[in-house]
């Protein structure tokens, strides 16, 4: 048995959950049209090029939740899987969930997606664990700042050993599975990295490792 991560968003999901509740809140009308997809798409343009500061990306993300009831944004929430998660779900990444369950391994997302988005994924997939950047809240409010470190980059190491203090599971013979150069620490700190339908960074990288390369897509 052993520890088997994964990253969610083009890894486990044919998408990023993060741009496109971006997509879907400018669809239906619930932000600035303009300047929210403007800003939606720079932010994950930067995420591609590595170049991203996550905590201006997150500030500008919690706005919405800021503004709304968590009854209202719940119901967001539900809309938005059927619209957007369930058309990108991967049956090969079904099956790799499954293979690693079948084993007996430990399942965990590590996202840099924050939790109100994921969770409800990660509940999809029936992924027990995840780690996920954690939107403060108030009073049952969404405060729009940060609850602790964001699961970002060498961030996610800090945050898998938080996580490892509560539940002391080895790293011996454990798995990452990533798509993105932004999760280089991590494919290097897990015995097993997997370049999962990577960007051409990551691949490259991978290809000079020696590390697997699987597609979820194909």
């Amino acid at each position: 048995m052993a520890l088997a991560i994964f990253d969610l968003d083009n890894t486990l999901i044919g998408g990023d959950s993060d741009h496109l509740w971006g997509v879907f809140l400018v669809r239906h009308g619930h932000v600035d049209a303009d300047l929210y997809s403007r800003e939606n798409n720079r932010f994950y343009t930067e995420y591609q090029q590595g170049t991203l500061d996550i905590n201006e990306w997150l500030s500008f993300q919690f706005q919405p939740l800021v503004a709304q009831t968590t009854e209202t944004l719940n119901q967001w929430h539900q809309q938005f899987m059927v619209e957007e998660i369930e058309p990108i779900l991967l049956p090969k990444a079904t099956a790799l969930i499954q293979s690693h369950r079948d084993r007996g391994d430990t399942l965990l997302i590590i996202t840099a997606t924050n939790r109100f988005i994921t969770a409800p994924i990660a509940s999809l997939l029936n992924i027990p664990h995840l780690i996920a950047t954690n939107p403060q809240m108030v009073d049952g409010q969404y405060s729009g700042k940060v609850d602790g470190l964001p699961s970002y980059q060498g961030g996610k190491i800090t945050r898998l050993e938080q996580w490892r203090e509560q539940n002391p599971i080895s790293m011996s013979g454990s798995y990452f599975y990533s798509d993105s150069h932004n999760d280089l620490p991590l494919l290097e700190h897990v015995d097993h990295p997997v370049a999962v339908d990577p960007d051409e960074p990551l691949r490259a990288t991978a290809a000079e490792r020696g590390w697997p390369i699987l597609s979820l897509r194909n």
